[in-house]
């Protein structure tokens, strides 16, 4: 017997959530389908361990907008950020250099290495949230179609005119070779030590398949300081309770305005008739029908194994199986019964409950990359660890920590193809860099998480596990995303329509492709506030 709704998501993802929750919140009968046991798709809280709940995907928070996070009442819902400062990045000559969340100790600790840099950090930094301010604007804005003669279409381009017209032409020209820089040489402007070029250049390679000399990389670098926690632009946070929190709020708020969120219910097809989507096909053979369809998969899943091919056009089958998604993290989620230390450091220094970029030099982090490039995962690589537990007492017991390792590079294609032994060697090298610097960590473990973009893809379903569903470069951003032509959330049929990070604006836990793309499906359907405009925000009100 199937089942009839007004609207069906398909993927619990945070962005999948964010899109059914307003959807239901204009009175539709909604429901998201999700393949695993849970939700939340990359933004999770499990305990793996007993006493230990881990972020395993996303760990920390900045890009989440908002005026979504009002709209759906989120803090009623549970949901609570808490900013963390700090962050200690340690250099290939065991030399370490620290980011406060202070702005006269950042000019102390950078002078320490180099007084020309400590003066040319304000510059630095303007410019770059100068950048932030004018992209941030447009991120709960649905792209233009440049091709369109559209009255919506000219007015949005118009608009985006508007905007980059304020910036001045020497900051236009400007701007636009910085969406063409390679990171490192966007950092040689203004700064001479290498140790600090490449902790800031560490932001700029973080899931993407791009060396730190990579041209586009200085735009990445970008998208990873654009965020906000409390107003602070370029802050990060944590979600109290694990990344998981924030899914669970979203679908708190979906809940209560009368949604639905089935678990265990993978979709093997999205059913279409007479070009217009009717439903999904279920892996146990169950058909539940609807009227509107939204995946909330990356595009190339979407576009090349639940769409049947003779269901949508051939040049976007081609452009879905060309898309770049190519996966380059691995991650390490580690229970620790104990602080670990760190050679170099003062001791008791505050910043121990911080995070740590274990980086090296530009020149290093560009190896790790070559590494990548021949299939290999790299024996040097770099990594972020964040000691989410110091800041957050509800993820492990007093005494206890959870620390979340992000590192580059690793191959979802490596050489030969992944192994059991293939994994634990990569969780080595990177407990060896870890161990430069903390020589008593493999003492302190209770129990570690591997996960290679082999896992990645196979229990969250991101391509090749990449965490942008789709590598955040020029050719695809913007009305390029995922494809020219589809960029406003729109599929190939009708009814079926896109909300995962796949879509503008991008990877990152924002909410905003989910936001953008159920504004789009209730214009659709005509479904307009009492004074014309969209149920769902156009603009960021913290603009």
């Amino acid at each position: 017997m199937s089942q009839n709704y007004d609207a069906i998501v398909i993927g619990a993802g945070h962005n999948g959530l964010t899109n059914a929750a307003y959807l239901a919140k204009a009175g539709m009968k909604v429901v998201v389908l999700e393949k695993n046991d849970y939700i939340g798709g990359a933004a999770v809280s499990r305990e793996l361990h007993k006493g230990w709940i881990y972020s395993n995907c996303s760990y920390v928070c900045s890009l989440l907008r908002q005026s979504i996070h009002r709209d759906l009442e989120l803090s009623k819902h549970g949901l609570l950020i808490v900013p963390y400062g700090g962050t200690i990045s340690f250099g290939a000559d065991g030399d370490y250099i620290a980011a406060f969340p202070c702005d006269s100790l950042n000019y102390k600790e950078i002078e320490r290495h180099s007084v020309r840099d400590a003066a040319a950090y304000h510059r630095y930094e303007t410019d770059l949230l100068r950048y932030a301010k004018l992209i941030r604007h447009f991120l709960l804005r649905t792209p233009a179609d440049p091709s369109s003669l559209k009255p919506r279409d000219l007015k949005e381009l118009l608009h985006m005119g508007k905007k980059f017209g304020e910036l001045g032409e020497e900051q236009i020209y400007e701007f636009m070779r910085f969406l063409t820089m390679s990171a490192a040489d966007f950092l040689d402007e203004y700064f001479e030590n290498d140790l600090l070029k490449s902790s800031l250049a560490s932001a700029s390679i973080i899931g993407t398949a791009l060396g730190v000399y990579s041209p586009g990389t200085a735009y990445v670098l970008l998208h990873h300081v654009m965020g906000d926690v409390d107003g602070a632009v370029g802050a990060w946070g944590l979600a109290r309770g694990g990344m998981g929190a924030i899914s669970a709020a979203i679908a708190n708020a979906l809940e209560e305005s009368g949604g639905e969120i089935q678990t265990g219910k993978g979709v093997k097809q999205i059913l279409v008739k007479n070009n217009k989507a009717i439903g999904v096909l279920l892996d146990n053979g169950e058909v539940i029908n609807a009227n509107i369809i939204i995946s909330n998969l990356d595009p190339k899943r979407t576009f090349t194994k639940i769409m049947a091919q003779q269901d949508i056009p051939a040049d976007l089958y081609k452009k879905a199986k060309n898309f770049k998604i190519r996966g380059s993290s691995g991650k390490l989620n580690i229970a620790l019964t104990g602080m670990p230390k760190f050679t170099g450091l003062p001791d008791d220094h505050w910043l121990e409950t911080g995070s740590f970029a274990f980086c090296g030099s530009l020149e290093e982090m560009e190896r790790a990359y070559d590494d990548w490039k021949h299939q290999r995962f790299s024996s040097n690589p770099f990594i972020e660890m964040t000691q989410s537990s110091c800041w957050d007492p509800t993820i492990a017991a007093p005494g206890h920590y959870f620390v979340s390792c992000f590192t580059q590079y690793c191959p979802a294609d490596i050489e030969g193809g992944w192994t059991a032994e293939k994994r634990d060697a990569f969780a080595e090298s990177v407990l060896d860099r870890i161990e430069q610097h903390s020589p008593n960590f493999r003492s302190l473990i209770a129990h570690m998480e591997v996960r290679t973009p082999f896992e990645i893809e196979n229990e969250v379903g991101l391509t090749e596990g990449n965490i942008f569903q789709g590598e955040l470069t020029l050719d695809q951003l913007m009305f390029n995303r995922p494809f020219p032509g589809y960029a406003q959330y729109r599929g190939p049929v009708k009814g079926m329509y896109m909300s995962g990070s796949g879509s503008h604006p991008g990877g990152g836990v924002s909410s905003a492709c989910g936001a953008n793309s159920a504004r789009e499906i209730l214009m659709d359907l005509n479904r307009l506030n009492k004074d014309g405009k969209p149920v769902v925000p156009e603009d960021d009100d913290d603009e």
